[in-house]
């Protein structure tokens, strides 16, 4: 049996470091999707979330981690919800995983299924550069009121 494969911890300090000089707590910039390199857009009633994993995303088996993928959809479905009528709270998410993710571009697209005053429901679906997919999930939000 092999020794297990380290992080390349350059470029994790690189990621991490960047993300702390180049966040700002608001969607779209916030510290996770700096940290993970996400690029989020929101084209024609979608929002679409692409990256690229780093090794420091990976389990140790050496495939993105089932809790990366959650959160890379979570965010798509939340900032949807956020571009579309405000912020709001996950109450209830179902993650299906298709397959394993080795570093490869990624695209997460987060899409209304039915879109409420105060609850509303959402699905997103993850694919590979090949555009096979990965994961896919539904969710429950409930919209917030502004602070204020």
């Amino acid at each position: 049996m092999s020794a297990p494969r380290r992080v390349d911890e350059a470029a994790a300090r690189e990621a991490f470091e960047r993300a702390m000089q180049d966040h700002t707590q608001e969607f779209g910039r916030f510290f996770l999707a700096r940290l993970f390199g996400m690029d989020i857009q929101f084209p024609q009633g979608c929002c679409r979330v692409s990256l690229t994993p780093r090794d420091f995303m990976f389990n140790p088996q050496g495939s993105l981690h089932g809790g990366v993928v959650a959160t890379i959809m979570d965010i798509s479905m939340g900032h949807l919800l956020n571009h579309v009528s405000g912020p709001g709270t996950t109450l209830e998410m179902k993650t299906q995983y298709v397959k394993a993710v080795r570093i490869e571009p990624l695209v997460c697209t987060g899409r209304f299924l039915r879109q409420g005053r105060s609850i509303s429901y959402l699905c997103s679906e993850l694919v590979d550069a090949q555009g096979e997919l990965v994961a896919y999930a539904t969710s429950t939000w409930k919209s917030l009121k502004p602070a204020g």
